[in-house]
Order: structure tokens, then C-alpha cells, then sequence
């Protein structure tokens, strides 16, 4: 069944990273690197009680990728991966998820800590992160087992630009 789903941005994420190549592949990666979100005014009213939280999750359109691979080599191997079991931004529907540290928030403009995004990347919608709802206990982590811990130091390249 086709179905079309709009979507419309509520904002725009600003990073220093103006360039795929070179960037953090996830926020801890990024750790303390500074970045902002600038609401659309209309949904500035959506901010109320947000200032409470330490670290909120950014759900935003990866507007450089276009079309996608159900089988990618992600960064951190070298082998083939179906693209449900990695992070690789080329997907059905192109949308990312980071879980990002909110400093604090001056009218529509949110501050934030490790951001993994490029620069001008449209945002999509914003949740608070809750540990008892967010975090799993007794995980797998599949083929990510035994090099996740490498994600501190690796870089995106162009493998995922169109």
C-alpha cells in the first residue's frame, strides 16, 4: 500500500560541521561539540517545560542523502549490513535520530551539546529523553558488538553521499 506522509520541518539545526566528510557517524562522537536549533516561530508555544531536561532526542530529515541501499558497509566495518541493522543515513526514508545534551534554551533558539548533524539540516521534531522509557536493559548490540567503542574516534567520509 502506498501512502504519501508530509512532513514539514519545525526548525533548522545549525552544527559546525558544513561538510558530511570529516563529521562525528553518532553524538558520542561528538562529545561537547556545540551546535543550536532555531524553532520556526509557529512552534515555539511547543518549548514550554523543555528547559527541565538535561538531554533531549532530535528526529530530523537527512536532507543531502537521496535514494537508498538495503545492504551498506557502515563506518565501523568492513563488512555488508542489511540497512535496518545500522545507522547509515542512506534509508527508505531518510530520517535521523540523535540524543543530543540541551544547555539551555533563549526563546526559540535551543543550545545544544553533541551534535552529530550537518549544518542546515531541517529538524523534524523534538523529544525529551526519559532514562526508565529510553534505556533497555539486558541488550544485544549485534554486529556493533566489539566495535561500538570505536564510534569516539571515527569519521563519515563520502561512502553515503549522492
Amino acid at each position: 500500500m502506498k501512502m504519501v506522509v508530509p512532513y514539514h520541518p519545525i526548525g533548522v539545526i545549525h552544527t559546525p560541521f558544513k561538510d558530511i566528510v570529516g563529521m562525528p557517524i553518532q553524538p558520542p562522537g561528538a562529545r561537547g561539540t556545540a551546535g543550536r536549533v532555531i524553532v520556526e516561530e509557529t512552534y515555539r508555544e511547543g518549548l514550554k517545560d523543555l528547559e527541565g531536561f538535561s538531554h533531549i532526542f532530535l528526529i530530523y530529515h537527512l536532507h543531502l542523502c537521496q535514494g537508498y541501499a538495503l545492504r551498506v558497509q557502515p563506518f565501523l566495518d568492513n563488512a555488508e549490513h542489511g540497512i535496518f541493522a545500522c545507522r547509515s543515513p542512506r534509508r527508505p526514508n531518510p530520517i535521523g535520530l540523535s540524543l543530543v545534551r540541551l544547555v539551555r534554551i533563549e526563546g526559540a533558539i535551543l543550545h545544544l551539546e553533541d551534535v552529530d548533524m550537518v549544518d542546515g539540516t531541517p529538524l523534524l521534531d523534538i523529544k525529551p529523553y526519559v532514562p526508565c522509557f529510553d534505556a533497555a536493559m539486558d541488550v544485544r548490540i549485534g554486529w556493533f558488538t566489539g566495535r561500538a567503542d570505536n564510534v569516539f574516534q571515527t569519521r563519515s567520509d563520502d561512502r553515503f553521499r549522492t
